[in-house]
C-alpha cells in the first residue's frame, strides 16, 4: 500500500499541498509583504527540496513582428532549506518579503501575483498563486495626480518588452499612456507616455515621451518622420511633491 501511495504521490494524487496566506494583499513598490505558507503532507512522507516565493507579472513581447503575452519574473525568494514532510504533517512557515522597487503597479492591464512552489524530487510540484495589488508610492502617486491635474486621462497602462537602450534589471518596462482631454495641452499634444525608474524610496527617474500634434505641412512631415516626439529624462524626489504639478507642466511645456 505504501509503494502504491508513493506512486500516486509522484503524479500528484495524495501528495503534499501548499497554501499561502497573506496578511494583506496591497503594497507599494519597495514595501513589505508578510504572511505564512501552510504545507500539508499527503498520504506518504515526501522530501521537500525547496520552497520558494516568486513575484510575477505579464508583459507584451514582440518576436518577428508578432506580439504575444509572456510571463515576467520580477523576483524569486527562497524560504527554507530542504526537509522531510511526514504523511499528514502540517507545517506553517511565516515569511516577510520586501518587493523590489521596480515592481510594476496594478493599474490598467497589469496584474502582479506571488507564486508559491514546492520542489519535490520525482513528483509533481505543488503550487499556489495569490494576486496582490501594487499601489503607487508617494512620489509615483504625486506624478500621476499631477498629470491628471493637467487635463490628461490615462488611456492605457501596460508592461511591454523594453528596447535594449531602456532595459534595466527587468526585460520589460511599464508604460502609462495619457491623452489630453482638457487643460493647457489639449489640441497641442496627441499623447504623453510616462515610465518610472525608481532610484530609491525618496527619488525616481522619469522617462517621458511627448507626442506633439501635427499642425500644418511641417507638422505632418514631422509626424511622418517621427520627429514630432521628444524623449525626456528627469528626476523627481519627495521634496518636489508639494509643487509636482508645476514641475511636470514646466517639463512638458518645453517640448510641446
Amino acid at each position: 500500500m505504501s509503494l502504491f501511495n508513493k506512486m500516486l504521490a509522484s503524479v500528484g494524487i495524495g501528495a503534499a499541498t501548499v497554501d499561502t496566506k497573506l496578511e494583506h494583499d496591497t503594497v507599494v513598490p519597495g514595501g513589505e509583504i508578510r504572511g505564512v505558507v501552510e504545507i500539508n503532507g499527503g498520504n506518504v512522507e515526501q522530501r521537500i527540496d525547496d520552497i520558494y516565493l516568486s513575484l510575477n507579472t505579464t508583459y507584451v513581447k514582440e518576436v518577428d513582428d508578432k506580439k504575444y503575452t509572456a510571463s515576467g519574473l520580477i523576483d524569486r525568494f527562497r524560504l527554507t532549506d530542504s526537509f522531510t514532510l511526514m504523511a499528514n504533517e502540517r507545517k506553517v512557515i511565516p515569511f516577510s518579503y520586501i518587493i523590489p522597487a521596480d515592481t510594476p503597479l496594478s493599474i490598467g492591464k497589469t496584474k502582479v501575483w506571488i507564486a508559491t512552489g514546492l520542489d519535490i524530487k520525482n513528483a509533481v510540484d505543488p503550487t499556489d498563486k495569490d494576486f496582490i495589488r501594487v499601489h503607487p508610492n508617494e512620489i509615483m502617486d504625486s506624478v500621476l495626480q499631477a498629470v491628471s491635474g493637467l487635463g490628461f486621462r490615462l488611456r492605457e497602462a501596460e508592461c511591454e518588452q523594453a528596447p535594449y537602450r531602456l532595459q534595466r534589471r527587468l526585460p520589460f518596462i511599464q508604460e502609462f499612456e495619457f491623452v489630453p482631454t482638457s487643460g493647457p495641452f489639449r489640441g497641442r499634444l496627441d499623447e504623453l507616455e510616462v515610465t518610472f525608474y525608481p532610484v530609491s524610496s525618496f527619488e525616481t527617474e522619469i522617462l517621458m515621451q511627448v507626442d506633439r500634434r501635427a499642425r500644418g505641412l511641417g507638422g505632418f512631415l514631422s509626424e511622418a518622420l517621427n520627429t514630432d516626439e521628444s524623449h525626456i529624462r528627469f528626476t523627481v524626489n519627495t521634496s518636489d511633491i508639494p509643487h509636482m504639478q508645476q514641475k511636470i507642466q514646466s517639463v512638458i511645456q518645453r517640448f510641446s
